[in-house]
């Protein structure tokens, strides 16, 4: 089983009903999937097709699954894109994989993420779901940085059974997310 799991078996799931006064371990908030997604546009132009392929050869390297290309919803004229045109990218992981893709994203890609400060810990959206940005799919191991003719950024969404932000919060800052802390925002302003 993978490695997070059983952190969070063995190690989390009794610090959080110690926490929050939870008697049933199955009431303990707990992960339930991540969505991966790539916005990628410019691959709506006919002569940039071939954008779409490398990006999603890329994500099926990151997460090890094959991404669902997602099409555009309305036509756009401004943007040049017509209703059905590829505009993106998704993939949903859940159960071994999500904590696997989770293990990698906070021990090995993350502290690869050039001046990084730490994630913001007020990027919940109020029913426990933590959604944040990466810039390239460079900072993965996984990508060969000579096959990377576009770099691509991704909006990572952590699913959560939690009721609030706070359950949400200590659930992955227990299982290792690199939160930034508050008296350094804080000292920063004054």
């Amino acid at each position: 089983m993978a490695r997070l799991y059983e952190k969070y078996k063995n190690e989390v799931v009794p610090q959080l009903q110690e926490k929050f006064g939870i008697k049933n371990r199955l009431a303990v908030p707990r992960l339930v999937k991540i969505v991966v997604n790539m916005g990628v546009g410019r691959a709506a132009q006919p002569k940039e097709r071939h954008i779409l392929e490398e990006v999603s050869r890329h994500l099926a390297l990151i997460t090890g699954q094959k991404p669902l290309v997602t099409k555009a919803r309305k036509s756009v004229s401004g943007f040049r894109i017509r209703r059905g045109f590829p505009v993106g990218l998704k993939v949903t992981l859940r159960g071994r994989r999500m904590y696997e893709f989770l293990d990698r994203l906070i021990t090995l890609a993350i502290p690869r993420i050039r001046d990084f400060r730490g994630l913001d810990p007020n990027a919940f959206d109020g029913r426990g779901n933590y959604t944040f940005g990466v810039s390239e799919q460079l900072i993965f191991p996984e990508v060969d940085p000579d096959d990377v003719h576009y770099t691509q950024g991704m909006h990572i969404t952590l699913v959560t059974t939690a009721k609030t932000d706070d359950e949400a919060r200590e659930l992955l800052r227990l299982l290792g997310m690199p939160f930034r802390r508050e008296s350094a925002r804080v000292a920063r302003a004054g």
